[in-house]
């Protein structure tokens, strides 16, 4: 009686993402959301080319977290881009509104709903920032394979 032949793993599916580096990436994210939020009330703009630190960021921390490469590095360090985008422009609205409203800057955040999040965003956003915003993406999905 022979030994049973081993299934031949298919080359799409890589190993999954150790739990090291999704918590890793997380709280990276959510630090440069927070660094990218004090950029723009200092300077006093949106600070779009952070989406471009932020997707370095990304592809760094899962390298040094060990994330295998492949397709699903690519797609954390695409998602963990989009996070940090929306954490940081959610707190650059509850920033400004905060200090419209005299509300503390956890309450403004806690408070502020996705539809008037977004249209302030959009109102706020020029094109240049759309495609800085864009850039970090494709840099995160280049530099995260």
């Amino acid at each position: 009686m022979s030994a049973p032949q081993p299934q031949p793993r298919d080359p799409t599916t890589g190993p999954s993402l150790p739990l090291f580096a999704i918590v890793l990436v997380a709280l990276g994210s959510a630090g440069v959301a927070a660094a990218w939020v004090a950029a723009a009330m200092i300077t006093g703009s949106q600070c779009s080319w952070m989406a471009v630190v932020a997707a370095l960021d990304a592809a760094w921390l899962l390298r040094l977290a060990g994330a295998p490469a492949g397709n699903g590095r690519m797609v954390a360090g695409v998602l963990a881009t989009i996070a940090a985008i929306v954490l940081a422009h959610w707190g650059i609205v509850a920033a400004h509104l905060s200090g419209m409203m005299g509300l503390p800057f956890l309450d403004a955040m806690l408070r502020l709903g996705p539809s008037l999040a977004w249209t302030l965003s959009a109102l706020a956003n020029t094109t240049t920032d759309l495609a800085l915003l864009a850039l970090g993406l494709v840099v995160a999905a280049f530099a995260s394979r």
